[in-house]
């Protein structure tokens, strides 16, 4: 019997530097994003092509057809990122997955926090541009697709598969959708070796327009058009 669960969708807008690196400069524009609450399963629509949509899961991604019907796929999706640097372009797959998972991970922040064999822990705030930040350091466990095994939320990171080096990630613009508040901008910059942001370029930015529940199956091999 196939589970259904609470997902999100979202209309979503990424663009800049990472996108035009990896070969897919304005792939991402205008997508709807339907993100899976309670399992690690995410999609994209339309996804490289109108009639297209990727199906991420960390043990396989994918690309099905408006009729459901899978065009290509790849399971164990982040051992293709091995020998990889940072200037290595990325195919469709490649694609889907590092979407799919850092998607995820941004909508259910920082509600997966709560999983299993995640530990958190509290670190000394900073003073950044006149504000102080609290800080969170998350030790992810290996069960969770994310950029690294640890992570420091303002939100610092490496993300391993994209070989870009360390990242400062903010959120902004919160706004509330069905009683629960979402950051409708992010920006994420490179991060100098003593800590400092280097603001002048945004590595990565996404602006969401609208987030709303669905109640929709998000199986591989099918899916129906609330997917």
């Amino acid at each position: 019997m196939e589970e259904v669960s609470d997902n999100r969708r979202r209309n979503v807008d990424h663009r800049k530097m990472l996108w035009v690196r990896k070969g897919w400069p304005d792939v991402l524009r205008s997508v709807r994003v339907t993100a899976d609450t309670q399992m690690q399963q995410l999609s994209y629509r339309p996804f490289t092509g109108e009639g297209l949509r990727s199906l991420y899961r960390p043990d396989e991604v994918a690309i099905e057809n408006s009729d459901g019907v899978k065009v290509k796929s790849r399971k164990s999706p982040r051992s293709a990122f091995e020998g990889h640097k940072a200037e290595t372009g990325w195919d469709d797959l490649h694609l889907a997955y590092f979407s799919g998972y850092a998607m995820w991970n941004y909508l259910n922040t920082p509600f997966l926090f709560l999983l299993p064999d995640i530990t958190t822990e509290e670190l000394t705030p900073i003073e950044e541009n006149g504000e102080r930040r609290q800080r969170l350091k998350v030790a992810f466990s290996p069960a969770v697709a994310t950029h690294g095994p640890e992570q420091i939320a303002r939100l610092d990171y490496s993300a391993e598969v994209t070989r870009s080096g360390p990242a400062v990630h903010y959120t902004s613009d919160y706004r509330e959708f069905d009683g629960i508040k979402f950051p409708t901008r992010r920006r994420a910059f490179v991060r100098r070796a003593d800590g400092s942001v280097n603001t002048s370029a945004a590595a990565v930015a996404i602006d969401i327009s609208n987030v709303r529940p669905v109640l929709t199956s998000m199986s591989f091999g099918g899916c129906n058009d609330r997917c």
